[in-house]
């Protein structure tokens, strides 16, 4: 089922657009504030946002920007304004299309599934096979550069090629076995606990609490996994 994020302040336009989105097929998370979207679409992995222009603190265009800086999702901004050098700043922010307020609801989910249907065709011919995203993580394979949240954090050669046999399997749980095997190779110099070592120092740099990871999990008793 595909997942939409709902960043509305106005609790009875957020529960209209959640009741449509539902009728339709979508599950979707209702988020009040800029900063509560940014946390959700931080730790959520969703198919299409849906954002007000006039939040509390701050607002629509700082949020998209922002957005834009770890998703290429396609983001619908509703705004009640009709000046068309708000369209052109929300564009410029990356918004893909304005609904504006009152609307119609029928409208705003046939632009949903226009956005969707799109997006899906053009990720599937354009995607670049030297590239992973999960959630805000991202790895070029090319260059062997990671980001996380559109920062780049720097990582050594090992921690480097864990990640991506993590992220090349999402889900799958490894034993620190089959990591010291696959990473290090059998007849390798060393000891088992040096894959124990290289999480913790992954974890430093890919997760904003490295002692709760969201992404590199352990699952006490069998190894590890990267949650997607």
């Amino acid at each position: 089922m595909k997942k939409i994020l709902i960043i509305e302040d106005e609790m009875h336009i957020a529960e209209l657009e959640r009741d449509y989105l539902e009728v339709n097929g979508y599950s979707s998370n209702i988020a009040r504030t800029g900063e509560e979207g940014m946390k959700l679409a931080k730790e959520n992995a969703y198919d299409l946002i849906i954002l007000d222009l006039m939040l509390p603190g701050v607002d629509g265009f700082d949020i998209c920007r922002q957005l834009r800086g770890f998703l290429d999702i396609p983001i619908l901004m509703v705004t009640a304004r009709k000046e068309d050098i708000d369209k052109i700043r929300g564009f410029y922010r990356g918004a893909d299309d304005y609904v504006q307020k009152p609307f119609n609801p029928s409208e705003l989910i046939a632009r949903v599934k226009a956005h969707m249907s799109r997006y899906e065709r053009l990720v599937g011919k354009n995607r670049d096979p030297n590239e992973i995203r999960i959630k805000g993580l991202h790895i070029d394979l090319d260059s062997r550069r990671f980001y996380v949240n559109g920062e780049e954090k720097e990582l050594r050669a090992k921690e480097f090629d864990l990640l991506v046999l993590f992220a090349s399997n999402p889900d799958r749980v490894f034993t620190k076995e089959e990591l010291f095997e696959r990473i290090w190779g059998i007849d390798s110099l060393g000891d088992i606990t040096t894959v124990t070592v290289h999480v913790r120092k992954l974890r430093e740099k890919a997760e904003e609490d490295p002692s709760n990871p969201k992404y590199i999990q352990t699952i006490w008793g069998v190894g590890y996994r990267l949650k997607k």
